[in-house]
């Protein structure tokens, strides 16, 4: 284990982290659209057939907004006491449960969700694999784990004023392919494993999301597409875990 992770208590990490930045303000320009589009792409590989949906690492609740409107149960689950009851004030359901734990030590029995999210998480997870493991436990036979991340993300350091050692910016503590991820289906037992690469850096940087924001999901990652055909520089990975 590196100094970094060595150093690093998760627990009052993101308890803090919760307090101190706000995960409900609202995103705008580029940032907004590439989040949307993150967020569609996961939606779009949830099976309809999936009822109670384990939202780990909630942050603004979007899994609760987009589901609970579809007649799902959502457990909104978090770290930090804060996101959750702000989850819970902002989508107010009989189908919807605010939960504080820890994702390495879920409360539920095993095979008892249709389908866990974690997005934008396991970068910032001391040890992926004991997380997948996890959040894979729980998750039904036929159910799914599905993940976001950035891809191939070129990990940043500070000099922490507090502790005078390297810090990675933003608390990502680790970078993944598809191929890192895979090799992590094999090792928790997953059935079937989906990988979806997306985002052009390119596209961004020429602020293309001022049109391309009016576009379906399906013609937008057409568009993607192409432009990744032209200019391999895809931002996001989305990955599914299958469990049979």
């Amino acid at each position: 284990m590196n100094d970094v992770l060595k150093h690093f208590d998760y627990k009052t990490h993101y308890q803090t982290d919760a307090e101190e930045f706000d995960y409900f303000e609202k995103r705008i320009g580029p940032a907004e659209h590439e989040e949307r589009r993150v967020r569609e792409v996961i939606i779009s590989e949830i099976s309809a057939n999936a009822n109670l949906i384990l939202d780990v690492g909630c942050g603004s609740g979007w899994v609760a907004k987009e589901f609970l409107n579809k007649n799902k149960k959502v457990i909104s689950l978090d770290i930090s006491k804060k996101n959750p009851f702000v989850v819970n004030q902002l989508y107010q359901s009989k189908n919807h449960l605010p939960l504080v734990a820890d994702s390495f030590n879920l409360p539920f029995s095993s095979d008892s969700v249709d389908c866990v999210v974690a997005s934008e998480i396991i970068e910032h997870i001391i040890d992926p694999k004991e997380f997948l493991s996890e959040l894979f436990r729980v998750v039904k036979k036929g159910g799914k784990v599905m993940i976001s991340t950035p891809y191939k993300e070129k990990i940043r350091y500070a000099l922490c004023v507090h502790c005078n050692r390297k810090t990675p910016v933003n608390a990502h503590l680790h970078s993944f392919d598809e191929v890192i991820l895979k090799n992590y289906s094999k090792e928790i037992g997953a059935g079937k494993f989906q990988s979806i690469i997306f985002g052009n850096k390119a596209l961004i940087f020429l602020r293309t999301h001022i049109l391309l924001k009016y576009l379906p999901l399906s013609l937008w990652q057409a568009v993607d597409w192409l432009a990744n055909k032209i200019y391999d520089k895809p931002l996001h990975l989305v990955c599914s875990y299958e469990k049979n």
